[in-house]
C-alpha cells in the first residue's frame, strides 16, 4: 500500500482499534494456484500491549481456500473503514485560486502474517463465541452462542474450519485531508456532514481541524 507520510498511521493501539471497529476483512492469498480473496469477519486477540496480535476467522469447510493455507501460507488481510468522495466545491481555496481537484478520503489497514489452519472443535466454539460477543455487545438484547441448541451449533462447527494469523506486519493509512490547509479541512468536514453526503458522515469524524478552528 502506498503510504505518503501525511497519511501514514503508525500507532499500533489505534490500528488494532480500527480492526475491532471495522472487522469485516478481506483475506487474500497468492500462491502457485493464483490469487484469491475471501470476505470474512475477524476477531483480534492481543497477548499484551506490545503485541501486534493474532487474527482469528473461519471459512466454510466446503470453501477450498483453507486447504491452500495448510503448511503455513503467508496471507494479507485488508480492513477498510469509512470512505467518501471529496468535492472541490468544499474547499475554501476553490474561490481563491481555482486550483483544486476531486479526491477520495478513506481509512485502510493491512495486516500480513502466516496462517494456521485449525480444525479443533473447542477452539472453533471459543472463536465463534468471541466473535459473536464482540458484535452482540452493541445490541439492546445480546444473543449468545449458548442460546442455540448445542446439537445445532455442534453440527455447524463441523461445517467450518478455523484460521489463525499471527500478525507480523501491520500498516495503516488514514487519508483525511491532512495535507490540506485548515480552511479546506473545515470545508471537507462540513461537506461530509451535509445532507447530500449523509452516507459519508462517519468519515467526517476523522477530519481534524486545527486548534484555532471553530470546529476544533
Amino acid at each position: 500500500m502506498y503510504l505518503p507520510n501525511s497519511f501514514k498511521e503508525n500507532d499500533t493501539p489505534r490500528l488494532r482499534q480500527y480492526i475491532r471497529d471495522y472487522g469485516f476483512g478481506l483475506l487474500v492469498i497468492a500462491d502457485g494456484q493464483g490469487i484469491e480473496a475471501n470476505h470474512v469477519p475477524f476477531h483480534l486477540e492481543c497477548d499484551n500491549d506490545d503485541s501486534l496480535g493474532s487474527l482469528h476467522c473461519h471459512v466454510a469447510r466446503s470453501n477450498p481456500v483453507w486447504k491452500r493455507l495448510i503448511g503455513g501460507a503467508r496471507v494479507l488481510v485488508v480492513f477498510q473503514g469509512p470512505n467518501g468522495y471529496v468535492s472541490p466545491s468544499w474547499y475554501a481555496t476553490k474561490a481563491q485560486t481555482g486550483r483544486v481537484v476531486p479526491t477520495w478520503n478513506y481509512l485502510a489497514v493491512h495486516a500480513e502474517g502466516v496462517a494456521r489452519v485449525i480444525e479443533d472443535g473447542d477452539w472453533l466454539k471459543r472463536h465463534l463465541g468471541q466473535l459473536t460477543d464482540q458484535h452482540e455487545s452493541r445490541m439492546n438484547t445480546p444473543w449468545a452462542l449458548t442460546d442455540a441448541p448445542s446439537e445445532y451449533t455442534d453440527n455447524l462447527v463441523k461445517a467450518i474450519v478455523g484460521v489463525e494469523i499471527r500478525i507480523e506486519s501491520l500498516i495503516g493509512k488514514l487519508k483525511a485531508s491532512q495535507n490540506q490547509p485548515e480552511q479546506n479541512r473545515v470545508g471537507v468536514k462540513e461537506g461530509f456532514n451535509t445532507a447530500e453526503a449523509g452516507f459519508n458522515k462517519a468519515m467526517s469524524d476523522f477530519i481534524q481541524p486545527g486548534p484555532g478552528s471553530e470546529l476544533a
